[in-house]
């Protein structure tokens, strides 16, 4: 019966999260996510917004940089302000995905020979 309940909860919670993604544009519905849409989606997809992380700082330079090289209108103060707010809470950032590079003594031990292709030497 414990388990029923839970898978239950599950269910309901994956409802819940459904319904406060816009189905049609992919962003998480709250606060000026229409403005989100308007604005980034005039040009590209919303995945791009979607799919990146950041803080107020981080979405202000993505901004910036989009203004100075791919033609993207200024915004007013408020209007501006309203996206930051919306993109550094709904798509913060986050901590690295990728692990780091493992060091030297534990990577594998190649035998270079075995690299090399006998009838090319390449």
């Amino acid at each position: 019966m414990q388990g029923f309940l839970i898978v239950i909860a599950a269910l309901c919670s994956l409802s819940v999260a459904a319904d406060i993604v816009d189905e049609r544009t992919g962003l998480i519905k709250d606060g000026a996510w229409q403005l989100v849409a308007a604005h980034c989606g005039n040009c590209h997809s919303l995945q791009l917004v979607t799919g990146n992380r950041g803080d107020r700082r981080i979405w202000l330079e993505t901004i910036r940089w989009m203004q100075a090289r791919q033609n993207l209108w200024q915004l007013d103060a408020q209007t501006e302000d309203q996206i930051l707010t919306y993109l550094a809470k709904n798509y913060p950032a986050t901590a690295p995905r990728r692990r780091k590079p493992l060091a030297p003594h534990l990577l594998p031990k190649t035998n270079r020979n075995l690299l090399v292709e006998p009838e090319t030497g390449f």
